[in-house]
């Protein structure tokens, strides 16, 4: 059995490592070991994670999944969650979430009870399927928050957008200046290379704009 940890955050200012020692730790616990962890940052609606998938690639049966919690897995619809439940499934993984306790037991000794361990697994499905539709319609909620706010800033004239993080953007910039490479240069920034490429990105825009 192999312990395979996933971490994911949304956006790509957000530090998708966060809680990695957390998941260490927790393994350790039990006496396992994380032999592998996939991260990336990238919405939990998404089918096409590319760690996600090259995670369920690499998993041999009995393999756990390992993951801080339901939402860091998936925020999706009920298609998308079937889906990946059946694909997790067919892989013969478990997945083990630190905020579903009920989950916990794979980490352990399995019972020779196979009437027992039949359901473990049914309780832990269903407790599984339950926490990803409350992600899911925290999501929903949360989206429809988001847009009724900007609704009502826009009715008020007030709505400017996503703010600028100029701090980082300036950073960006003098790292880049002096020669860093676009992965050197997140790593010393504190984001990801798709936010270099962005910031790059809309400064070439503002230059091109300026010149006219």
């Amino acid at each position: 059995m192999f312990v395979r940890s996933y971490l994911r955050a949304s956006t790509d200012e957000q530090d998708a490592s966060r809680a990695a020692q957390q998941l260490v730790e927790f393994a350790d616990g039990y006496g396992q070991r994380v032999a592998a962890t996939y991260t990336e940052n990238a919405s939990g609606t998404r089918t096409d994670r590319p760690e996600l998938i090259r995670l369920l690639n690499d998993a041999q049966k009995g393999d756990i999944l390992l993951v801080e919690g339901v939402d860091r897995l998936s925020r999706m619809d009920a298609e998308g969650w079937s889906q990946l439940r059946n694909v997790i499934s067919e892989k013969g993984m478990r997945v083990v979430a630190l905020d579903l306790p009920t989950s916990h037991t794979a980490m352990g000794a399995r019972s020779d009870d196979e009437f027992t361990q039949r359901m473990l697994d049914a309780i832990n499905g269903m407790m599984l399927d339950m926490l990803a539709a409350i992600a899911r319609k925290d999501y929903d909620d949360r989206r429809r928050r988001q847009a009724q706010g900007i609704a009502q800033a826009k009715e008020r004239g007030v709505y400017r957008g996503r703010p600028i993080d100029q701090e980082l953007r300036t950073k960006v910039d003098e790292l880049r200046a002096k020669g860093f490479s676009v992965r050197r240069t997140a790593e010393l920034a504190g984001c990801s290379p798709s936010t270099v490429q962005r910031i790059q990105k809309e400064r070439t825009a503002d230059v091109s704009v300026a010149r006219r």
